[in-house]
């Protein structure tokens, strides 16, 4: 098993180029863990308390179970992977059964911030984009799929966004074996790591 981790800034383009990747691969033999499957349950605070929750920080996410997880479907175990709703800023009582594939891609803004996940993954890859670029995803994303505002979506950003980007996930670059510059719009680089993927899989499969 290939276990890639693909991280980068809010709004960078990590999902596109993700599901890219996944399409050029072929979707049965690779799964995707998306961070955000893993914040910490918040549904039993007030409204007003869970609009000020701060997603960009990695206290949010809880790492020991996504760990935990990864280290299963290496051994070839299934997991319960959590449902996370924004909108309520709760864990489903359902879970998303996930077995273990070739090919494992760990997804998040926050990934290569935490020590023990990233000696999990084999490759890291940071997706870069353009600040006004990821502002206007932020902004699209934030208004249609988490119930905000435009106000409230650019103070959000400017708030919480920002700041915890510059000093969670961009630092985190460093740690990249390889860095995908315009996001999911980089079909050279997109096309190179699925070049790689597929090479690893049709090895395994010659050694099975």
């Amino acid at each position: 098993m290939l276990i890639i981790g693909i991280a980068g800034g809010s709004g960078s383009g990590k999902t596109t180029v993700v599901n890219k990747i996944a399409a050029n691969c072929g979707s049965n033999s690779v799964t995707i863990i998306p961070q955000d499957a893993y914040y910490k349950d918040k549904g039993d605070l007030p409204d007003e308390e869970k609009r000020a929750i701060n997603f960009d920080h990695p206290s949010s996410i809880e790492f020991p179970l996504l760990v935990k997880h990864l280290d299963m479907l290496k051994k070839g175990r299934p997991i319960e992977m959590p449902i996370y709703s924004y909108i309520t800023c709760a864990r489903s009582k359902e879970t998303v059964t996930v077995y273990p594939t070739e090919v494992v891609i760990v997804e998040g803004i926050l990934i290569l911030s935490n020590p023990q996940l990233r000696k999990r993954l084999d490759i890291k890859v940071f997706v870069d984009a353009d600040g006004d670029d990821r502002l206007m995803r932020i902004i699209r994303r934030d208004i249609h799929e988490r119930n905000r505002t435009y106000e409230q979506a650019l103070s959000h950003y400017a708030d919480w966004v920002k700041p915890m980007h510059e000093q969670f996930i961009e630092p985190t670059k460093r740690y990249a074996d390889i860095i995908v510059p315009q996001g999911g719009e980089n079909e050279k680089a997109i096309g190179i790591i699925s070049s790689h993927l597929n090479r690893y899989m049709q090895k395994a499969k010659e050694e099975r």
